[in-house]
């Protein structure tokens, strides 16, 4: 049986300010409702484990995929509740990872080293990395078997510079995502602001924004599909 690791934030504000922030919920369920649907199992994981904040502006555009999970009790108490610590998690046990997106992220994921190992393993022994919006920034520390980074030298998107200007947030963000993933080297793509755009570069595959969390779920589908 297939299994994929789901990684979340644990951040609840920007910083310095106190804006709150958090998981955007929709990159969670979207993706989660495909592995749900093709019986795949899935653990969920933040950099310290238990509680995830949700951000507050996401919740305004819940659909029925959304609320579906979200009123889910058993659901929500190992998504959102109790998730697992990196140190609980070993890399053998799955075929994917998926990095949740939400502005959170951009602290607390580039940060964690025991997070960047678990991926790596994962990709090196053949299996999928996996990232939307704001969460591919948890690709920057991952490297390759030459200790390079992984994402050098491969098409990749994620949340564009310029919907992080339509979203009035670059001056609360500490970088730009798309600039971020450019000085790693990346080959940036992106499409239409808030439109489903995923790209696949062998077993990474990687999606621009909030409304790309179903497409990536269904591209590591494929992918999987591809591998048996």
């Amino acid at each position: 049986m297939k299994k994929a690791l789901i990684v979340m934030t644990n951040v609840e504000k920007y910083s310095p300010s106190n804006r709150p922030t958090g998981l955007w919920l929709g990159e969670l369920t979207h993706f989660y409702e495909h592995m749900d649907k093709a019986g795949i199992q899935v653990d969920f994981v933040s950099p310290l484990g238990g509680y995830i904040p949700l951000d507050p502006h996401a919740m305004s555009f819940l659909n029925d995929t959304d609320l579906h999970y979200y009123q889910d009790r058993d659901f929500v108490s190992k998504a959102l509740a109790n998730t697992k610590k990196p140190s609980q998690v070993k890399a053998d046990d799955y075929d994917v990872i998926y990095y949740t997106g939400g502005h959170g992220v951009m602290w607390d994921f580039p940060e964690n080293q025991e997070l960047a190992e678990i991926a790596s393993a994962i990709y090196q022994k053949g299996g999928i990395v996996s990232a939307v919006c704001h969460g591919v920034v948890g690709l920057l520390p991952i490297k390759d078997q030459e200790g390079q980074p992984l994402i050098a030298g491969k098409t990749v998107t994620g949340f564009a510079n310029t919907e992080e200007d339509l979203n009035g947030t670059t001056d609360q963000v500490p970088y730009l995502t798309e600039d971020a993933l450019k000085e790693k080297g990346a080959i940036y793509e992106s499409s239409t602001a808030f439109t489903p755009f995923v790209r696949v570069d062998g077993r990474l595959i990687t999606g621009q924004n909030p409304q790309s969390a179903g497409a990536v779920g269904q591209a590591v589908l494929d992918l999987l599909a591809s591998q048996i």
